[in-house]
């Protein structure tokens, strides 16, 4: 599908112009392989409908599929799409999340072993989510300050979280071995990353330049398909997440443990040690003190602040 004229539309990143195709295809075969030009403010409302009370999808995966209607009408189609108000919404159900204890934590940790390990360590001591830490580049990385710069987290944000001094001999050593492998990439005439925005068309040096290497990248090249360049990605997420699993399966803890539950447990970590409570939200990036607020709650469920009856008897 095409806009009108010479309008160049804003093309989302990979990984979420890959869930707006998937979404739009189903919308399309919702509604019986018909043109998105013939569909409208209805076609999207029975659409969210049936996300919402057939497939009961979750809130966030409602969200998205709307936000990928939203950027076809509006950015590729240019089309008026009405009014959605009348849109049934998923629910969003108030559960609260899985933490560790520091002991739980150090038994994960010591199941985990090379990169994995320091990205799990990245998660947990800075709070990142696990796009955030596969993301980051060599730039966003500042040792003497002990902080790390997250660059277009959640909601497009900047922001800046600590760097864990438990990290740093490891990252230390993270980056020479990237820097070794970057140096044979640009020996075999390759080295790019992709670049944010349109910045590899204004410095067109920046893709082969050290600064803006991935601080974990894969293994394995790849052809961009834009460009038809030979470029390393960052390391894939699903890496990190089999190694979370099975170390926490080795590790005996029987709780719940995934890459966010590290983030998680940071921010609880940090409200038992007294910080207050804006500071937290800062450093784990929540655009409202109510999302950081639900860590509160954790730290009062059970038997921490509340004497059990059974205890008197």
């Amino acid at each position: 599908m095409t806009g009108t004229g010479s309008y160049q539309p804003w093309i989302p990143p990979v990984r979420r112009e890959e869930a707006y195709v998937g979404w739009i295809r189903r919308y399309v075969a919702f509604h019986g392989t018909r043109h998105p030009q013939l569909l409208g403010e209805r076609e999207i409302l029975a659409f969210m409908t049936h996300l919402a009370v057939s497939a009961k999808v979750s809130a966030s995966t409602q969200n998205q599929a709307l936000a990928a209607l939203l950027f076809m009408y509006q950015q590729v189609l240019r089309q008026p799409i009405g009014d959605l108000s009348r849109m049934v919404r998923a629910k969003k159900p108030a559960r609260l999340p899985s933490v560790l204890t520091r002991e739980e934590t150090r038994l994960v940790m010591a199941e985990m072993r090379g990169v994995t390990r320091l990205v799990a360590l990245l998660l947990y001591g800075g709070g990142l989510r696990l796009m955030e830490s596969l993301r980051l580049r060599v730039h966003d990385v500042d040792f003497e300050r002990q902080v790390l710069t997250v660059r277009g987290g959640k909601g497009d944000r900047d922001r800046v979280t600590v760097l864990p001094r438990a990290a740093i001999p490891a990252l230390r050593a993270q980056l020479l071995n990237v820097q070794s492998r970057h140096v044979l990439d640009l020996t075999a005439g390759h080295g790019c990353v992709e670049l944010p925005g349109a910045l590899d068309r204004k410095i067109p040096s920046a893709p082969r330049a050290w600064e803006w290497q991935w601080i974990f990248p894969a293994s394995r090249l790849y052809v961009d398909r834009a460009t038809g360049e030979m470029r390393r990605h960052h390391l894939h997420e699903t890496v990190v997440q089999r190694a979370v699993t099975e170390a926490a399966r080795r590790s005996g803890v029987t709780r719940r443990v995934n890459c966010h539950t590290f983030r998680h447990s940071f921010a609880t970590h940090l409200l038992e040690d007294g910080y207050d409570i804006r500071t937290i939200q800062e450093l784990m990036g929540h655009r409202d003190v109510r999302t950081t607020m639900i860590y509160t709650h954790v730290l009062n469920r059970g038997g921490r602040t509340v004497n059990s009856p059974a205890d008197h008897m």
